[in-house]
């Protein structure tokens, strides 16, 4: 298992060895002692699945008061994920980092506490499997503006579809975050 840094300190892309033959594929896409040696010290405590279509965004969301570090895995198609660091004291405060995700080797995206997180999904249809570290509490969710022209995000898609709440999501300026 191989755990690469980004340029965003505490979002890491995980490559859990996958073992492939003539039947298919065996991989350990969690493995408690593993992602501790690795500086993963969050218990998760939900599991989520979503499906989206292709040229569907969904993002950027967050919760606001109690952040959820998130493992996101693709378990079947292809995506562009996106980070956005919200942690006020951290250096890279307000930067982004995107990469692409694909059920082909099954790589993953770690993200701690205090970020945004969002995709597009470039693929028919894309599954998607997170592992949380808080429980969702509707009430303490946020969001931030998917296009926001300061954050520049690369997306790879001209014409997503996007929902009317993504949508109208205030700009990074105008969030008002908890330190």
């Amino acid at each position: 298992m191989i755990f690469k840094t980004t340029s965003l300190e505490g979002v890491l892309v995980i490559e859990p060895d996958c073992y492939v033959d003539d039947r298919g594929f065996f991989l350990e896409s969690y493995h408690t002692r593993r992602y501790e040696e690795a500086g993963i010290k969050e218990q998760f405590v939900q599991d989520n699945h979503s499906r989206s279509r292709k040229n569907v965004l969904r993002g950027m969301h967050f919760q606001s008061k109690q952040s959820q570090a998130q493992i996101v895995t693709v378990i079947r198609g292809h995506i562009y994920d996106v980070c956005v660091d919200l942690r006020p004291d951290s250096p890279t405060f307000g930067k982004w980092y995107g990469t692409e995700l694909k059920d082909e080797g099954s790589r993953q995206i770690y993200m701690a506490p205090g970020f945004a997180h969002g995709f597009c999904v470039l693929s028919e249809i894309a599954d998607l499997h997170y592992k949380v570290g808080r429980l969702y509490d509707p009430e303490d969710e946020g969001g931030l503006l998917w296009k926001d022209p300061d954050l520049n995000i690369d997306w790879p898609l001209k014409n997503p579809c996007v929902s009317p709440r993504d949508n109208a999501f205030p700009l990074f300026k105008d969030l008002k975050l908890i330190k």
